[in-house]
């Protein structure tokens, strides 16, 4: 199975290299990833290792260290990030962050100027960004347009409708709003 999950990672891999936009370089053979975020970076609703950069880290071989904590607004992760980054230096910054702002009505403005300071953050240590889009709150679930705004501005890829489509199917989540292990299996790869 371990195979077969390497293979659809290479086959995204490429598929993503293959569209306009930004590009990623190639990661060293020894790089580390961080993936930063709120609950769905921690892997609320996931069993032990069931989170996404647990698969991501399984699937690649490479270090992925999960930085998600749970409620965490993009005020607090800027606080945060600015601490992480000045530890240490990944070769690409997975961002996943502003679910907790929409689900407390917080300045979606705010929201949006705090995420661009995390993503300032990485580009002035010349971390490469995957910004992930979380849906926005409302009746039908669809990506808040803050984040193609920031990644156009910033130049940054952007995983647009992945979170959204997987918290649109029922059997992908474990409550109304995180994954459960399959879900984040799809999610990291």
């Amino acid at each position: 199975m371990k195979s077969a999950l390497a293979i659809l990672l290479s086959i995204g891999l490429f598929l993503l290299s293959a569209c306009s936009g930004p590009k990623l370089e190639q990661l060293s053979a020894r790089a580390e990833i961080m993936a930063f975020g709120d609950s769905l970076t921690y892997g609320k609703g996931a069993s032990e290792g069931g989170d996404y950069p647990a698969v991501l880290a399984e699937l690649t071989g490479l270090r992925v260290i999960n930085a998600g904590v749970s409620g965490e607004t993009t005020t607090q992760g800027l606080l945060r990030l600015k601490g992480l980054l000045d530890q240490g230096t990944p070769e690409l910054l997975i961002l996943l962050e502003g679910g907790n702002d929409f689900l407390r009505n917080h300045d979606i403005a705010k929201t949006k100027a705090n995420l661009a300071q995390m993503i300032e953050l990485a580009q002035a240590k010349s971390i490469p960004i995957v910004l992930i889009a979380v849906p926005q709150k409302s009746i039908f679930l669809s990506s808040a347009t803050l984040y193609s705004e920031l990644a156009e501005t910033y130049d940054v890829m952007l995983l647009e409708e992945v979170l959204t489509d997987l918290l649109n199917t029922r059997s992908m989540k474990s409550d109304t709003i995180h994954l459960n292990d399959a879900g984040y299996l799809t999610f990291g790869r």
